[in-house]
């Protein structure tokens, strides 16, 4: 009955069947983008849609997501050298001068590539790019791109894959839009080409600042280009209505990102508290973040200060404790505070729970767009005090499902979660708040829904 449908579904015109997907990212699973991209990937799988995945790095077994071929796609010359210099990784402890050696034989392998890098050009040398719509079984309707940074793809490639099928690019940084940074902070460079730029570290780093040239360069591949352009927040498709990706942009929508109700939902906080092995009395506080000590986009610093004006505060004999998930760490002490550190795990159910066993969770912000960690809190009934930075104010309402504080003031982000520790109807208040919120602008099925209806339209436009 499948092999009949199957060849059915292949002389129909995609308005009048389920269509094929495939989404294009980093990795699967690793990093808000990725996590945003392989929960729409399973949403769809379950409802049939043939849909697949390319990514730059394979994480998981999943027969419906392909690596794109970069390394197959290069010369053979190239790959000689790679090869030659991948053997020599296990004497690199051993021997010295063999990391110098690997990277002679890297510049060797291709120097056109690294003499760009050297120079502070954006790396686009990514040849599999161009195979993308060929890795599927059957020719994809819709290329849904996400995060297109990560050493992967080549933006050179866009006029020509958005002339080939219809493209939609999904924003959860600001990269595409500047010359080099994934965050722009104050900075207002990218509305104008960018150029003196006065931070080359930021992620994605550069070596030299070449942020002209590859302003200039983004610019025009995106006048060559025709795609459709999707945010989670409003403040994130406000700066692309003010950028140069504007060019090519025949169509914009926001979509919040969502999250599987049916798995971050409220639980029993005393229960598990008690699996996690955390104080069944006292308060919890609940950090989440990958790097949480060394990102840009965090500030470590000011959730140390905001815990340790909260251990002067809170009574002497009710535990505090800070549990910061995504990084492994000894734990530690500030004050009265304890702070402990745990890795993430491919377990779901673990983090739900330490978002049920939290008071309050906290999320100091430098730069952000539009967290899947606060949304998970959310759902979970968790009270979230976090930054007012980029689309976090559309996430959170303000004395309602959690507190916003200004970037950087340690002294209002401890006063709104002490308020909160100290007044249990109100956390209650606020929880009930924030499961209702999370079902109303949040849910995953929300989320599908919006891309499938958006598909629909595109195919048959």
């Amino acid at each position: 009955m499948t092999e009949t449908r199957t060849k059915m579904d292949k002389s129909l015109p995609a308005a009048k069947r389920l269509l094929r997907i495939l989404q294009v990212s980093t990795q699967e699973k690793t990093g808000g983008a990725a996590q945003v991209a392989w929960n729409l990937h399973h949403i769809y799988l379950k409802r049939g849609i043939q849909a697949y995945m390319a990514v730059g790095q394979k994480e998981t077994d999943d027969p419906n997501v392909f690596q794109v071929p970069n390394d197959q796609a290069r010369s053979l010359w190239t790959r000689a050298f790679l090869g030659a210099g991948n053997l020599l990784q296990p004497l690199e402890r051993r021997v010295p001068g063999t990391v110098l050696f690997r990277k002679l034989m890297r510049g060797t392998a291709d120097p056109i590539r690294y003499l760009d890098i050297y120079r502070g050009l954006e790396d686009f040398r990514f040849p599999g790019t161009w195979r993308i719509p060929d890795l599927t079984p059957q020719k994809p309707d819709i290329i849904h791109c996400h995060n297109l940074h990560g050493g992967y793809f080549d933006l050179r490639a866009l006029p020509g894959l958005s002339r080939r099928l219809p493209v939609v690019l999904t924003l959860q940084d600001a990269w595409l839009l500047s010359g080099h940074c994934a965050h722009s902070f104050d900075c207002q460079g990218w509305k104008t080409g960018c150029g003196d730029c006065p931070d080359l570290t930021i992620y994605p780093a550069i070596r030299r600042d070449a942020t002209v040239h590859n302003w200039r360069r983004k610019r025009d591949i995106y006048s060559r280009s025709r795609f459709y352009v999707a945010t989670p927040c409003e403040w994130l498709m406000n700066k692309v209505k003010e950028s140069a990706l504007a060019q090519g942009a025949v169509g914009c929508r926001v979509v919040p990102n969502g999250v599987d109700l049916s798995l971050f939902r409220p639980g029993d906080q005393h229960k598990a508290r008690q699996v996690l092995g955390l104080p069944v009395k006292g308060h919890v506080l609940l950090f989440v973040s990958h790097r949480i000590r060394n990102t840009p986009w965090r500030d470590y610093g000011l959730l140390e200060e905001v815990v340790s004006r909260l251990s002067d505060l809170m009574a002497s004999d009710w535990p505090l404790v800070l549990v910061c998930r995504g990084e492994d760490g000894e734990s530690y002490r500030l004050g009265r505070a304890e702070v402990r550190f745990v890795p993430f795990n491919d377990v779901t159910e673990d983090m739900v729970r330490y978002y049920q066993a939290a008071d309050v969770s906290v999320h100091p912000a430098k730069a952000d767009t539009f967290p899947n960690v606060i949304l998970e809190a959310l759902a979970c009934g968790t009270p979230v005090v976090a930054t007012a930075v980029g689309g976090i104010p559309e996430q959170v309402d303000d004395g309602i499902t959690g507190f916003l504080t200004p970037a950087g003031d340690a002294q209002a982000m401890a006063a709104r979660v002490q308020q909160l520790l100290a007044d249990e109807a109100m956390r209650s208040r606020f929880s009930a708040d924030a499961v209702k919120s999370a079902r109303q602008r949040f849910d995953l099925e929300h989320q599908v829904e919006a891309y499938l209806a958006w598909y629909n339209e595109i195919v048959q436009h």
